[in-house]
């Protein structure tokens, strides 16, 4: 069979892999999208009771929205903001229905590669179509073969480790049932009584920490949470943009998280630890835990430990492919620039679409949240308008793939790298640099694109 007879398999039905398959539907192409949940959106649902910092005006995509109108789908109030369960349940799978049995629920990706080629072979490899093997949630093995993978699996499952060199700190494993590596639901019972009165370690800077803090915060002063108190581990030092941009983030709702951190340290319901790089957990002898740094610092012990340190992209099934990808953060390797931590902290990243997301291996993508590998800060439009250059690629429309216009909105903190201890020098400037006004900037000869967030 030709190439072009066989479909271009998308995994994860996540928001950037079901926007994948509808920009496909639009230009003409066969998607297949492979889930390895039961639901559209199982990543997501799984962080159900934590509410986006983007309005629903910004977390749908166009495309998504022209195959939903003739099933009398309307978008909810576009300046109010969606939690991601009901992100999940009034938008990804109506949007999975509509799509019907170009998505399978229960099949998991476990390798890719190209048909009888592994990494190694030259010989006519661009004219051999994918294999994609899968395992379904029955048991079965499966193999079927594509022209195309666009790999939007996310990095949900492969969350960073509480030790500050990357590797897990010793002991983390062996304290696994006082650790975990979400935000926790304070709404469910069983999940409040863990936390209520207790105290907790919260490790990490972003904004799933000041949710976390937030959350204790609003715990310790109800009824049942007294004497709850939280202890929040920062691998630097506490400077100008530890919190966010606060009011100047043009993400309102993003702003007030790190305001809330700072709230709930102001209130005295948490404690900031700085420049504390997490070498080992130890069991103390009333069962509690011990938090060790490597610079030898013990801290007072603690019930339970929130690590929320990030994530990784799993690129365990991808390994007989030919990525180029940047040997710090596991993106590609002409985005890395874009969105490296260590070279600045600002929330615009210049517009990327497929020429930022290729390969040596032709015709595999990895877009959304595992485009940015181990970089934060990622936004939804950003996923819908890589899908829509790539899926304009597909189709041969060179010109549609490279006008990418997008403009993303300003976290309002700017400065250089803030990795390491050293607190950062902030740089607000007036009319340029990081902090200015966004400007649209566009690759290619450009027409209006796409707008979302996250």
């Amino acid at each position: 069979m030709s190439e072009q007879q066989f479909p271009v398999v998308v995994i994860g039905a996540g928001p950037a892999g079901l926007a994948a398959a509808a920009h496909l539907v639009e230009r003409g192409i066969e998607p297949l999208v492979l889930e390895a949940g039961p639901v559209a959106g199982a990543a997501v649902r799984e962080w159900a009771h934590v509410r986006l910092f983007s309005t629903w005006g910004e977390v749908t995509d166009p495309a998504a929205e022209k195959l939903l109108a003739p099933t009398g789908w309307t978008r909810p109030d576009t300046t109010t903001y969606p939690s991601g369960g009901d992100w999940a349940e009034q938008y990804l799978q109506p949007l999975a229905d509509v799509l019907g049995e170009q998505v399978r629920f229960g099949a998991k990706v476990t390798g890719v590669s190209r048909a009888g080629r592994d990494r190694i072979v030259d010989a006519d490899r661009d004219a051999q179509p994918f294999v994609v093997h899968i395992a379904h949630a029955d048991g079965r093995e499966e193999r079927l073969f594509a022209r195309a993978v666009i790999d939007a699996s996310g990095t949900w499952t492969t969350p960073g480790p509480a030790g500050g060199s990357g590797l897990p700190a010793l002991g983390e494993k062996t304290a696994s049932d006082r650790i975990t590596y979400r935000v926790p639901d304070l709404n469910d019972p069983a999940v409040r009584a863990r936390y209520a009165g207790k105290h907790t370690a919260v490790i990490g800077s972003g904004a799933s920490a000041f949710t976390a803090l937030a959350y204790l915060a609003d715990l310790a002063t109800s009824d049942d949470g007294t004497g709850t108190k939280a202890v929040w581990i920062l691998r630097r030092g506490i400077s100008g943009s530890t919190f966010g941009g606060g009011t100047a983030d043009q993400l309102p709702a993003r702003g007030a998280l790190g305001l809330a951190a700072k709230a709930a340290v102001d209130n005295g319901h948490a404690h900031a630890v700085t420049g504390f790089r997490t070498d080992a957990i130890e069991p103390d002898t009333d069962g509690r835990l011990v938090l060790v740094g490597e610079d030898g610092r013990r801290l007072n012990p603690v019930d339970e430990v929130i690590v929320l340190t990030g994530f990784r992209p799993d690129l365990s099934f991808l390994s007989e492919l030919r990525l180029g990808l940047d040997d710090r953060l596991q993106a590609p390797t002409a985005l890395a620039p874009l969105i490296d931590p260590n070279q600045h902290s600002c929330g615009t990243v210049y517009p990327h679409g497929v020429n930022e997301l290729s390969h040596p291996e032709k015709d595999i993508y990895l877009v959304g949240m595992k485009s940015y590998g181990r970089a934060p800060t990622f936004l939804a439009m950003t996923g819908y308008e890589q899908v829509r250059s790539i899926a304009a690629a597909l189709a041969g429309d060179q010109d549609a793939a490279e006008r990418v216009e997008l403009t993303l909105p300003e976290t309002g903190v700017c400065g250089g790298a803030g990795l390491f201890d050293a607190p950062e020098t902030a740089q607000h400037a007036e009319g340029g640099g990081c902090c200015a006004a966004p400007t649209t900037l566009q690759i290619g000869t450009g027409a209006p694109a796409s707008s979302g967030g996250c």
